[in-house]
């Protein structure tokens, strides 16, 4: 039948640790248990720790291989594998590809036509090829013009499974500091201050005329076609009251306490970033995850543009937050599998997909070893 036994672990399951063993079969889990076990075959995970397979639901990591330098554009299919690769190597089973539609200033990889990436996720995955199993989520940026236009691919895809919505002028939400724009648009960008200030003139105005009706169209999008919807970079709670009143179930990395808290009463799924947690700040200057973390209004972890975050970031809400490992590690698997609304994945447990990752800590550090999708070794 080919069974797989992982022996010999500590498990992390949701409430506890358990030194035990887990049998894999036909791609889910049929049993978990204490101890040891006498199944001839069993591999022994040598008292490593096995968590559940990790859950992202928001990485800008595929743009950095389909762009890797300034208006250097590398071939989609070995960006995708080079993303895939990374990805499964970070313990992570599940990935939601976040991709940006829309772009104010008709620039960069936001600005053009994505859909080349449905097309080869298909083709990869057809081929058994994928060692991740890999979703869409769409990030809306509400100002520009072109943003229903590109998202229009998206629109009925099976993989389709979250939309943010997102407003980036500067002035607004993430760049309420003014200087923090510029400082990025002028770094990042490679922007003059000239061209900073002519935009920020001109930024009102398409603000006005776009984000209000954008917002309805893909608040009605997502409730008449039963997709998953979130706001960004909330920073008020207007804002928060806001993305209630229009459906959404979560935010994403809101910027202050006070739009954390007010979303966590409100009932909606906090997702902050884990590079905030592995370098101790934002790097836009807004609330430290930790500081969510600590509060008890942090939900959900994404690694967002680092991969290899999510897991070491699990390791320092246990060493720095006050988080149990089983309570860290549902903060990047269980809780975003949940928040996306998927209900067979994120924890150990009889009957649910067989993502699992074997992790060793080195020198107070996780140190991922082994990786199965569906019970399917990926690294």
């Amino acid at each position: 039948m080919n069974d797989i036994v992982l022996s010999n672990a500590r498990l992390v399951l949701a409430n506890e640790i358990v030194v035990g063993h887990v049998l894999v079969r036909e791609g889910r889990i049929a049993a978990v248990g204490s101890g040891g076990t006498s199944v001839p075959g069993a591999q022994d995970l040598e008292g490593d720790f096995l968590l559940p397979g990790l859950v992202e639901v928001h990485t800008d990591n595929l743009e950095r291989h389909v762009m890797p330098r300034p208006r250097v554009t590398f071939p989609m299919q070995a960006a995708v594998q080079a993303h895939d690769g990374e990805i499964a190597a970070a313990g992570i089973t599940t990935v939601l590809d976040a991709i940006g539609v829309g772009d104010p200033y008709d620039e960069g990889f936001r600005s053009r036509d994505q859909s080349e990436l449905l097309r080869v996720l298909d083709k990869l995955e057809a081929a058994g090829s994928l060692r991740a199993d890999h979703h869409i989520h769409v990030r809306a940026e509400l100002p520009a013009p072109n943003t229903l236009e590109l998202f229009e691919p998206f629109q009925r895809h099976r993989r389709l499974r979250l939309i943010s919505l997102m407003d980036h002028t500067p002035g607004q939400r993430q760049w309420t500091d003014i200087e923090h724009a510029r400082v990025y648009y002028t770094g990042k960008k490679g922007w003059s201050n000239d061209k900073f200030a002519a935009e920020m003139r001109i930024a009102p105005e398409r603000q006005a005329k776009y984000v209000a009706p954008h917002r309805q169209w893909f608040a009605d999008f997502a409730r008449t076609h039963g997709v998953a919807l979130a706001t960004h970079d909330d920073t008020t709670v207007e804002h928060v009251d806001q993305a209630i009143a229009i459906g959404a179930v979560m935010s994403e990395f809101p910027t202050s306490l006070a739009a954390a808290r007010h979303a966590r009463a409100g009932g909606l799924a906090t997702i902050a970033g884990a590079p905030n947690v592995v370098r101790g700040g934002s790097h836009s200057g807004n609330v430290s995850a930790l500081e969510l973390a600590r509060e008890g209004v942090l939900d959900a972890l994404s690694s967002d543009y680092v991969p290899a975050s999510l897991l070491l970031a699990a390791w320092i809400l246990q060493r720095d937050a006050g988080f149990s490992l089983s309570e860290a590690i549902g903060v990047v698997s269980h809780a975003p599998a949940r928040a996306c609304g998927f209900d067979d994945r994120g924890e150990i447990a009889n009957g649910l997909r067989a993502d699992l990752v074997r992790v060793r800590e080195v020198d107070g550090h996780p140190v991922v070893r082994e990786v199965w999708s569906l019970g399917r070794r990926v690294a």
